[in-house]
């Protein structure tokens, strides 16, 4: 059976890849590799979410949830330094790959954990959860991703989420109208959606 990028410990072989890319006005290094979500360039659902994502009003941390190689949590925590950004994957390799980003890019306010979604997260809240969810992993996990994240998020707390239409964006907005009463299509652009909840 193939490995997806949301397999623990990827045992697909190891090449490297390591390529600049512009977000929020900057250029980035980013290392990525196989076993791993987008292995050759930032896909086009994070960069959306990186480039719509404003900070929240709460104060608090950040979560970047099913961070990959990390190009979601690592933009936002060298464009909001004086927040704490946590980046978290079920990917042992993907952490690794973040890590390392953060150090090529000089982004020091952040931390990881090794979670299957919130599991290894213990209690922690947060101001803001983004996530481009693992559509492969099926629709009840990540409808289960936006349950857990209601409960992780602050009062007044967001919840950002990059999806396409094609992937369960309907189902995805009927969910989080369901769990927080009010959720906003910030963009619709190449049939992916930006869409954003609050934990009033």
């Amino acid at each position: 059976m193939s490995e997806h990028y949301f397999t623990q410990n990827p045992r697909s072989k190891s090449s490297p890849q390591k390529w600049n890319y512009k977000l929020r006005g900057e250029i980035f290094t980013f290392e990525s590799d196989f076993g791993v979500f987008s292995k050759n360039e930032v896909d086009y659902g994070s960069k959306l979410l990186i480039e719509h994502f404003r900070e929240p009003r709460v104060t608090g941390d950040l979560l970047d949830l099913g961070c990959g190689y990390g190009p979601i949590g690592i933009t936002v925590a060298n464009c909001y330094k004086e927040r704490l950004v946590m980046l978290t994957d079920i990917n042992e390799r993907a952490i690794d790959l973040a890590k390392k980003n953060a150090h090529h890019n000089g982004v020091s306010n952040v931390e990881f954990a090794i979670s299957d979604r919130f599991r290894h997260l213990k209690d922690m809240k947060f101001a803001a959860i983004l996530t481009n969810p693992p559509i492969r992993a099926g629709k009840k996990i990540v409808h289960q991703m936006f349950e857990d994240s209601k409960h992780a998020l602050l009062k007044n707390g967001q919840l950002w989420v990059v999806i396409q239409k094609k992937q369960g964006a309907p189902s995805a907005l009927d969910k989080l109208k369901d769990l927080f009463g009010n959720v906003n299509v910030i963009d619709r652009s190449k049939g992916y959606y930006i869409l954003v909840a609050q934990n009033d």
